[in-house]
């Protein structure tokens, strides 16, 4: 017997539909304001409905050498940083779940006290020259190789497993190590691939380390070469003459630069989400036992 929709489902169903409006209605002004028009976003006060199709923003963004090797930096940065955050915060997940681990409380306790206190920025300027990490693709990601909250939220994850499925692999003979890449991991890959996602959008969007630590404008990665760019364009259309040029040359309007890198930076971390979303589903166990 099919069920009849009631009021309360359609009252539902229009409260969702207008969440998911005003959830997509940002990403919709970006794009069309990408491709917009100065000339023509000028005469609407609300400029919804794209009247003009304008590729100066991003031939911009796309001319010279600069630019691609600015990608390539981001993509270095984004592959070794997030493969080296979800090993290290998986191995060190994975012994802190174990309640018999010597020190694990005074560790746990260390690792809590970096949530809530910092050295300063003076110290950990210090710090990171003493590791001889300036002017290097490493201090874009190695100071931040673990997320304390992540951290913690993989321990949990780990403690769910069965105690059954790790005692009989070690009376098979099996060590710590093969347990954790053959059995914990492959019944976890819902938490581990969404904590991946979460290390691989930091690490694409890093620019913050790269603006204190890295001097050299090619290693720089596309986040920081962007923002550079668009602080001097603006910074032109603020004086008279480049007020001036920006009057006469479409190609640098500060908003459509703006909305362009938007676009830029957003569209290829976003093609990962396909391929990661079926793990985001719950109740994935591989070969569990009943206790």
């Amino acid at each position: 017997m099919t069920r009849r929709n009631t009021w309360a489902d359609y009252a539902i169903h229009m409260l969702l539909m207008l969440i998911a409006l005003i959830t997509i209605l940002p990403f919709y002004n970006v794009f069309i304001t990408s491709f917009a028009d100065p000339a023509e976003m000028m005469k609407q006060r609300f400029y919804l409905i794209p009247t003009s199709f304008d590729l100066a923003s991003y031939k911009i963004l796309l001319e010279g050498s600069y630019v691609g090797k600015a990608v390539v930096n981001s993509l270095i940065v984004t592959l070794v940083g997030t493969a080296v955050n979800i090993l290290v915060t998986t191995c060190g997940a994975y012994a802190l779940s174990k309640k018999g681990m010597p020190g694990r409380t005074f560790m746990m306790g260390g690792i809590v006290f970096t949530m809530l206190f910092s050295g300063g920025l003076i110290p950990y300027y210090l710090t990171i020259k003493n590791l001889h990490l300036i002017n290097s693709y490493a201090v874009m990601f190695l100071p931040m190789t673990v997320s304390t909250f992540f951290l913690i939220v993989m321990i949990n994850q780990f403690r769910m497993v069965p105690p059954s499925l790790e005692e009989s692999a070690k009376i098979d003979g099996a060590n710590d190590i093969y347990i954790l890449f053959r059995i914990v991991i492959p019944i976890s890959k819902p938490t581990i691939a969404a904590i991946t996602l979460f290390y691989a959008v930091a690490r694409w969007n890093e620019w913050y380390h790269a603006m204190l630590f890295v001097n050299d404008p090619k290693m720089h990665p596309m986040q920081l070469f962007l923002r550079n760019m668009l602080a001097d364009v603006t910074k032109m259309s603020r004086d008279d003459m480049g007020a001036s040029m920006v009057a006469q040359l479409r190609e640098t309007y500060p908003d459509g630069l703006k909305m362009a890198s938007v676009v830029i930076t957003m569209v290829p971390i976003m093609l990962i989400y396909p391929y990661l979303q079926k793990y985001f589903s719950a109740g994935v166990t591989l070969g569990a036992v009943k206790e």
